[in-house]
C-alpha cells in the first residue's frame, strides 16, 4: 500500500505529503519507528499529523502510514485497576517491560489477550437482543461486575451462547441478523472524539456525596453534573481531586492526570491500593481507572488523553454504572491545545489559544450527565465530570476558567489566602456556587432532615455579614460593633473552623457522612441562636462565648460515624449550659 512521505518536522507535529484517503482524526504511523499520531489537517496533498510521541530523530523522507481509523480506546474486562497514558497504552506492563520510560515505538494491548475470564450468559438461544442489551456477566473485580453489552449497530437472534472460561477476543455469543451470523466478543473499540449514544438526558435530582462538608453542605454536585475547580499554585486543586476521587458515592472512578506533575500521580498509585473503598472495605484501586499523563510526557498526547478517559467512563456508565471522572488539570490540556495550534500557524484567540477553545472544552464536559442508556432494560446512570483548572497566578479571567464555567454549574474557587491560613479545603465560600442546589434540596429534605436547607442558608448568611462586619472591624476596630455584630461573629468562625475546615488526613475527619454533617451545623446554629437569646436577656458576650460546650461543638468533627449519639448528648449540653447562664444571671441581678 501506498505510504505518505515526511516533508517537515516541528516538534510533536509531522507534515508528510502525498498519505493515500487521509481522513480527519485517522490514526497514523510515523517514521522507521512507527510513532502514533493523528491527522489533525489537512491541506490538498498534506496531511498535519499530531505524534503523541517524542519525535526526536525523525526527518524528511521517512514514511507515514495510515491505519485508516480513528483513535480509538479498548473496551472490555480488565480495565479496573489499571494505569494508562493518555492514548491508552498500559504503563504498567510497558515498565515491567521497558523500564520506568515509554519506549518510543512500543506496542502493547491494552487489554490483556490471554487471561481467561469466567463468562456467565444471562440470555438464552433464540432470545432477540438489539444493540446496549446485556447478554452476560463477568467478575472484573471483587467490587465491580462487568456487563458484556451487544455493540452499538448490532442486533440479532441469539444463535449460540457461550458459558465459563473465555479470553476477550473469544467469541461468547453468535447472533443471526436476516442470516448472517454476527459473533459477539468481549473486547470491543469506541472512537475518543466520539460520545458513546444513549437514549436521553434526566435532570440531575440526586447529589454526588463526596464526604467533603463544604462540598455537600455548601456546594453540592449532582450525579450526572459537572463541576470546576480553579485555583493557583498549591492551592490544593490536587489534594481536593484525590479526596473526591476517594469519597465521591461513585461506583466507578477514572481519573486523569493530564499534564500533572510525576510525584503527584505517584501519590495516587501509592495511596489507592492501600485505601479501603468505605462501602465495600475492599482497595479503591478495584473500581477506579487511572490516566497518567504527566508533565514530562509528550504533550500532544494531553490533548487525547481527556478523551481518552471520558470514553472508558461512558462506557462504564452504559453498564448502568454511577461514573465519577477527576481531570487534573484541563489548563495543562488547553495549553497542548494551544502549542499545538501555534506550530499549524492558527489564528490565535484569546492569550494565543485556539479560536476553538470554548466548543472543545464544551464537548468534553457535555458528554456527562445522568441518561436513559440504549437497551431494552433502560438502564438509568450518571457520568459526573469534575476538572481541576490551573489558571497562572490564579487569574479566574483566564480563558480556560471562564470556558468551563460557561459549561459547568459547580464552581468551587480555592483561594490562596485560605490556603495560606492553613486551612483546607480552600473552597472560598464567599465566592463558589451551585446551580444544583435548589435541585437538590428535595432529596435532603426527604433523605435527611428538613431544616438542613434552611441551616444552609443562616449559615451563609452569617459568613456574608462576617465578610461586612470585618470591613468595619479593619478600619475601627472590633471595640465598635454591638455585642449582636459580634455574636455573628463568633458563629461566623464556628461555621469556618469547626465545620467548613477539614482535615483530609485524619482518619476521622477525611470523610463526613450528610447525617453527620447535618448534626454538625445543627449544633453550631443551635449555640448562634441560643447566645442571642441570650444576650437579649442582658447576658454578657463574653460569658456566651466562653462556655465549656464550644469546646465540645468544636470536638464533633472527630466524633465517629458509629457515635452519632454524641449529638444527642452535645444538645442537651448547650440547652443546660444556657439555662444555667441565665440562672445565674437572674440571680446576679436580684
Amino acid at each position: 500500500m501506498k505510504k505518505g512521505i515526511i516533508t517537515k518536522v516541528s516538534g510533536p507535529l509531522v507534515v508528510a505529503r502525498g498519505l493515500p484517503f487521509a481522513k480527519m482524526y485517522d490514526v497514523v504511523l510515523v517514521g522507521k519507528l512507527g510513532l502514533l499520531g493523528e491527522i489533525i489537517q489537512i491541506k490538498e496533498d498534506l496531511s498535519f499529523i499530531q505524534v503523541y510521541e517524542e519525535t526526536s530523530g525523525v526527518g524528511p523522507g521517512e514514511e507515514v502510514e495510515s491505519t485508516n481509523s480513528p483513535l480509538s480506546v479498548e473496551l472490555g474486562p480488565g480495565l479496573i485497576g489499571s494505569i494508562f497514558d493518555g492514548v491508552q497504552r498500559p504503563l504498567d506492563i510497558i515498565s515491567s517491560s521497558f523500564g520506568s520510560y515509554i519506549v518510543r515505538g512500543v506496542k502493547e494491548n491494552p487489554i490483556n489477550r490471554d487471561k481467561y475470564w469466567e463468562f456467565e450468559p444471562i440470555v438464552k438461544e433464540g432470545d432477540f437482543v438489539s444493540e446496549g442489551d446485556i447478554i452476560g456477566l463477568v467478575q472484573e473485580s471483587e467490587i465491580v461486575k462487568h456487563k458484556i453489552l451487544v455493540p452499538v449497530g448490532v442486533k440479532g437472534k441469539i444463535k449460540k451462547i457461550f458459558k465459563g472460561d473465555k479470553r476477550v477476543e473469544d467469541a461468547v455469543a453468535v447472533l443471526d441478523n436476516e442470516g448472517n451470523e454476527i459473533e459477539i466478543k468481549m473486547l470491543t473499540k469506541w472512537p475518543v472524539r466520539i460520545p458513546r449514544p444513549i437514549v436521553k438526558k434526566l435532570p440531575p435530582d440526586i447529589p454526588l456525596i463526596t464526604g467533603q462538608r463544604v462540598v455537600d453542605g455548601f456546594f453540592p454536585v449532582a450525579k450526572g453534573g459537572t463541576a470546576c475547580i480553579p485555583g493557583p499554585f498549591g492551592s490544593g486543586k490536587t489534594v481536593t481531586q484525590h479526596q473526591l476521587a476517594k469519597w465521591a458515592d461513585a461506583d466507578i472512578i477514572v481519573y486523569v492526570g493530564c499534564g500533572e506533575r510525576g510525584n503527584e500521580m505517584t501519590e495516587v498509585l501509592i495511596e489507592f491500593p492501600e485505601l479501603k473503598d468505605p462501602k465495600t472495605g475492599y482497595p479503591l484501586m478495584k473500581r477506579t481507572i487511572l490516566i497518567a499523563n504527566t508533565s514530562n510526557m509528550p504533550v500532544a498526547a494531553r490533548e487525547a488523553s481527556v478523551f481518552t478517559g471520558i470514553t472508558l467512563a461512558e462506557y462504564y456508565r452504559d453498564q448502568g454504572y454511577d461514573v465519577a471522572l477527576m481531570a487534573d488539570s484541563t489548563s495543562r490540556w488547553a495549553e497542548a491545545m494551544r502549542e499545538i495550534s501555534g506550530r499549524l500557524e492558527e489564528m490565535p484567540g484569546e492569550e494565543g489559544y485556539p479560536a476553538y477553545l470554548a466548543s472543545r472544552i464544551a464537548s468534553f464536559y457535555e458528554r456527562s450527565g445522568k441518561v436513559v442508556n440504549i437497551g431494552k432494560e433502560g438502564r438509568i446512570s450518571t457520568l459526573s465530570v469534575i476538572g481541576a483548572v490551573s489558571p497562572p497566578g490564579g487569574d479566574l479571567s483566564d480563558p480556560v476558567v471562564q470556558s468551563t464555567l460557561r459549561v459547568t454549574k459547580v464552581f468551587w474557587g480555592l483561594d490562596d489566602a485560605l490556603a495560606s491560613a492553613r486551612h483546607f479545603p480552600a473552597i472560598n465560600w464567599l465566592t463558589s456556587y451551585s446551580l444544583y442546589t435548589v435541585d437538590l434540596d428535595n432529596f435532603y429534605k426527604k433523605n435527611i432532615n428538613e431544616e438542613l436547607p434552611k441551616l444552609r442558608e443562616i449559615a451563609m448568611e452569617l459568613l456574608e455579614k462576617e465578610a461586612e462586619l470585618e470591613e468595619i472591624v479593619r478600619l475601627v476596630g472590633i471595640d465598635a460593633l454591638s455585642p449582636k455584630d459580634r455574636m455573628i461573629l463568633e458563629g461566623a468562625k464556628s461555621i469556618r473552623e469547626d465545620f467548613l475546615h477539614q482535615n483530609a488526613y485524619h482518619e476521622i475527619d477525611t470523610y463526613t457522612s450528610l447525617n453527620k454533617q447535618y448534626l454538625m451545623l445543627k449544633a453550631i446554629i443551635k449555640f448562634y441562636e441560643e447566645g442571642n437569646k441570650a444576650l437579649d436577656e442582658g447576658i454578657e458576650l463574653d460569658k456566651i462565648i466562653n462556655l465549656d460546650v464550644r469546646v465540645d461543638i468544636a470536638r464533633a468533627k472527630y466524633i465517629s460515624e458509629s457515635d452519632l449519639k454524641y449529638f444527642d448528648e452535645l444538645f442537651e449540653k448547650i440547652e443546660r449550659d444556657f439555662s444555667s447562664l441565665k440562672e445565674k444571671n437572674k440571680e446576679e441581678v436580684r
